[in-house]
């Protein structure tokens, strides 16, 4: 959770400098689409996570009757 939220906040980032508080003439797209991939990255895993966590239980419940 904590490195999504990093994530997010690395969006505006590419776009709007933290130290002056201007937008860049150049965004930096790497820096953008890394943040992007990371967030896409983590949603994906979470939910494979949860769906092999569920295919467990109802072996589980399947196997205790």
């Amino acid at each position: 959770m904590v490195v999504m939220i990093f994530l997010i906040v690395t969006i505006p980032i590419a776009f709007i400098s933290p130290t002056t508080g201007k937008m860049y003439d150049q965004p930096l797209i790497p820096l953008f689409y890394t943040a992007i991939a990371g967030i896409s990255i983590i949603v994906i895993y979470s939910s494979y996570k949860e769906r092999k966590q569920k295919q467990k239980d109802k072996l589980n419940r399947r196997t205790k009757k």
